[in-house]
């Protein structure tokens, strides 16, 4: 007979990844975002870069979120990017694939990399289960009351991880980014 392998699990009875266990809000190296540097301000995107990939998503939540950050690392090292501290890590819309980005730096102007342009509008918010979808729509409908049109996107940056989120209340940044004029 074999022995049984104990896997810890957080409050919500999802698997630990090792390299999480003993990660709490304090200790926790998700960023932290100044809300008068963030809330209700438009961020200029015309010399951002990011790297960007897709990934399933079973009823737009998305999954295999790990395998598409280790995928964006990789296209950020072969772009020869670097990963800034406290990178955005962008997640779009999609019911059953979703884009998902990650800002870099010192990429050549010929690699193949998102530079969006434009503007962005965001809000942070407190967003825990069930209320991600009802903060969009808002901040969707108050950047369009400022800049009298729908933006061409909205992105979501998770502020937490599985280990914080409690702790910080699921704290999330919505951009509503506009590209520049056709």
């Amino acid at each position: 007979m074999t022995d049984r392998r104990r896997v810890p699990i957080d409050e919500k009875g999802m698997p630990v990844r090792k390299e999480d266990v003993g990660a709490d809000a304090e200790g926790c190296e998700c960023p932290r975002l100044d809300r008068e540097g963030w809330d209700g301000v438009e961020s200029d995107w015309s010399d951002i870069t990011f790297v960007k990939t897709m990934t399933n998503a079973v009823m737009g939540v998305p999954v295999g979120y790990d395998g598409a950050r280790d995928e964006l690392r990789r296209k950020a090292a072969k772009a020869g990017g670097t990963i800034p501290e406290d990178a955005m890590l962008l997640n779009g819309r999609g019911r059953f694939r979703r884009p998902v980005m990650l800002e870099v730096e010192g990429v050549a102007a010929d690699s193949e990399v998102e530079r969006p342009g434009g503007v962005a509008y965001t809000r942070i918010f407190e967003a825990p289960w069930g209320q991600l979808g009802k903060v969009a729509e808002e901040t969707e409908r108050e950047a369009e009351a400022k800049y009298g049109r729908k933006p061409d996107a909205i992105w979501i940056w998770y502020l937490t991880c599985r280990y914080c989120s409690k702790a910080r209340n699921f704290e999330t940044l919505v951009a509503a980014h506009f590209g520049l004029p056709r």
